[in-house]
């Protein structure tokens, strides 16, 4: 039985447009942008400022500790000091289910929240932020289970053993096709009368910027997002989030005869892991969670199952790709009229990119997947348009200053080099690891390399490389877990400096420390 389904990129994107009305009559006749939002804290404008950057946390405690929690008493330090948190994406793991907001989110995330000092009253399409707190879509707060794997999953445990999978949380629902992300998250205009529906615009759509009126966020009052992509403006810098769960479909495989040979492959790799993960599944089922020594193993063997999901959903993407996938051309489009505006903007001396997939990353299962690719080529795309665009105006500048990810377990520092496109010289941080398993940097080393395809000739070209990578590391005794955040001090000037100062907790064994990594400049 398929454990995990996932909705369709047209149905992703429809599916989100109704639920904040997209461009319904009484929003295009107040002149409303449904992409921007303005942070009313009173301190937008100063160029000095912090935030902080989680991803990949929605999980509950493994085994007897609560990572998630470890990462958030961290973030608790640095609360007062910064200005918002940006997330990365899979805010509730396994399959962005409400059930789980409770004690995956709210939990957690308390002194985060009004009335957090009582958290198991906040509702998860009722909550509000005192700090603000950004997210974007990752690709469990998508995905859903079949329906008559809900029947089992959620009547008993025993049942659920019967399936031979361990700690896994799907329990009755899934993420309703995004629906539980958007209730809590986005601004959710669907179930609002005509009447009300007028008045709720005229509350909170009173903000303004160069493209109209606009939803205003203001910490402790009212702190919803306006869509599941949208920029804000704070201190100077322009920020963009980003959904990539809707132009992450990998390229068709070609017609001919290398793409059999191919898709052979992908079919065999796919029994081959299946093979694999029966082996691991009858090895969970010799183990017991109530020892200590077989709970390590078993936190070991289910990061294992972990990645082996996510190789076959990539392998089915693979083998179910279209001759022309389907991909969000309309978000797209926005991120490259956006990036355009705010290059000609005099007001604005940087920016900031944020999104689900990482285009570059070196944990061990994600830079082959053919996802990364895509989003890879899409970015590059959107890049390149804007730098035609733009010519003389940017002179040695990277188009982006910095780009934020999840999706890879870890927290990883990259720079691309120069790959001949407008995605040169970047730098991309990768703050997967604040709660979810994390995962071990691949054996192939810290350069990454990429085929390009030029004319009749193919080259292969180094495209980035790997300056810091914080995420699992030895075995046994030494078997060393680093959970992670990251935060960012944005300093004065054109161009802005950006000093990252990795938080990290880790896990030796069973003893756990808490620790600020040396602070670096990009």
């Amino acid at each position: 039985m398929k454990l995990i389904s996932e909705p369709s990129i047209p149905v992703k994107i429809q599916k989100m447009k109704e639920r904040i009305r997209w461009q319904h009559p009484s929003i295009q006749q107040r002149g409303i942008d449904q992409t921007s939002i303005v942070i009313d804290d009173n301190r937008d404008e100063n160029p000095e400022f912090s935030f902080l950057v989680i991803g990949d946390s929605g999980t509950k405690p493994h085994y007897g500790s609560h990572p998630q929690r470890l990462v958030a008493e961290l973030m608790l330090q640095h609360k007062d000091e910064c200005s918002f948190v940006l997330h990365t994406g899979d805010v509730i793991y396994v399959v962005g289910s409400h059930e789980y907001y409770p004690s995956n989110f709210i939990e957690p995330y308390r002194e985060f929240l009004v009335g957090g000092e009582q958290p198991n009253r906040i509702g998860s399409d009722r909550m509000t932020f005192n700090l603000p707190f950004l997210p974007v879509l990752g690709n469990h707060d998508y995905y859903d289970v079949p329906f008559l794997y809900r029947l089992v999953t959620g009547s008993t445990l025993r049942l659920r053993r019967m399936l031979r999978y361990k700690d896994f949380e799907i329990g009755w629902h899934g993420s309703n096709q995004g629906d539980a992300y958007a209730k809590a998250f986005l601004d959710y205009l669907t179930a609002l009368s005509p009447e009300a529906l007028q008045r709720h615009l005229d509350l909170h759509y009173t903000a303004k910027t160069h493209t109209g009126r606009c939803l205003r966020y203001v910490p402790g009052e009212f702190t919803r997002i306006p869509n599941r992509y949208y920029t804000f403006r704070y201190g100077g810098i322009d920020f963009f989030a980003l959904d990539s769960n809707t132009f992450n479909t990998p390229s068709p495989l070609p017609s001919t005869q290398a793409g059999d040979i191919y898709r052979r492959e992908l079919q065999q790799r796919r029994q081959e892991i299946d093979k694999e993960e029966e082996l691991i599944l009858n090895q969970c089922d010799q183990l017991n969670p109530d020892n200590p020594a077989d709970a390590e193993q078993l936190d070991d063997l289910s990061a294992k199952l972990d990645q082996i999901n996510e190789i076959k959903l990539d392998i089915e993407k693979q083998l179910a790709s279209h001759d022309t996938p389907p991909t969000d051309w309309e978000q797209l489009d926005w991120l490259r009229h956006r990036l355009i505006e705010s290059w000609h903007n005099s007001q604005v001396r940087g920016r900031i990119i944020f999104f689900h997939h990482p285009p570059y990353v070196t944990e061990g299962t994600k830079w082959h997947q053919a996802q990364t690719l895509a989003v890879r080529h899409r970015l590059r795309w959107v890049l390149n348009q804007v730098a035609a665009t733009l010519g003389d105006l940017v002179q040695d500048r990277p188009l982006v200053d910095l780009i934020f990810n999840g999706h890879a377990h870890c927290l990883e520092y990259l720079r691309t080099a120069d790959t001949k496109h407008a995605d040169s010289h970047l730098n991309c941080i990768i703050s997967g690891g604040s709660g979810r398993r994390p995962r071990r940097q691949r054996p192939e080393g810290n350069e990454l390399m990429e085929v390009f395809h030029d004319q009749a000739n193919s080259t292969l070209r180094k495209v980035a490389d790997s300056l810091l990578y914080v995420g699992r590391h030895g075995q046994g005794l030494e078997r060393k877990l680093s959970y992670s955040c990251v935060r960012i001090d944005v300093q004065p000037g054109t161009p802005p400096k950006f000093v990252v100062r990795p938080l990290v907790a880790e896990r030796v064994g069973e003893k756990w420390s808490k620790s600020e990594l040396e602070a670096f400049v990009i």
